[in-house]
């Protein structure tokens, strides 16, 4: 498939993002980075999703393209989980981008969740994100749960 100005653009920004996420680890390591501000209360905060965070939400022609894939992802990361339910996120992420027609998009897509979804980094959109900093992989509680529900917010 030749390189458009399109795609261009988008690896463009795959690349930016990838510089991002190594400076970003650099700095938490070097010790630079404090973790994010705490919730109070220690639980669950509204629901809020970036659209695709650092990555565009569609294409130039096509701004919104898979956005709503990345709603479902936001979701998924804002209420955290076990690693397997953080691999299956993010798997299903990459087969919604793939399915409207940007398989080469998804794949990129992919790399990135992977790489700066951590739920070791103190970013706003780490696996877990709804909860307090530091918040870890593992299932919720049924208390947990509640919480998630009671937010009126379902799933897939």
């Amino acid at each position: 498939m030749p390189c458009d100005k399109e795609h261009f653009a988008m690896i463009k920004t795959v690349i930016n993002l990838a510089i991002i996420i190594v400076a970003f680890c650099s700095a938490l390591v070097s010790g630079s980075v404090l973790a994010s501000k705490s919730n109070d209360s220690g639980g669950l905060k509204p629901f809020v999703s970036d659209g695709c965070s650092a990555f565009p939400d569609g294409t130039l022609r096509h701004k919104a393209l898979w956005l709503s894939c990345c709603h479902q992802h936001d979701f998924d990361y804002w209420k955290g989980g076990t690693h397997q339910q953080r691999l299956a996120s993010d798997n299903a992420l990459e087969a919604c981008v793939a399915k409207v027609g940007e398989p080469e998009i998804a794949k990129l897509m992919l790399l990135g969740v992977r790489v700066g979804g951590s739920p070791y980094l103190p970013t706003e959109f780490r696996w877990g994100y709804g909860w307090p900093y530091p918040r870890l992989y593992g299932a919720l509680s049924r208390d947990e749960v509640k919480q998630v529900e009671a937010l009126g917010i379902t799933s897939r």
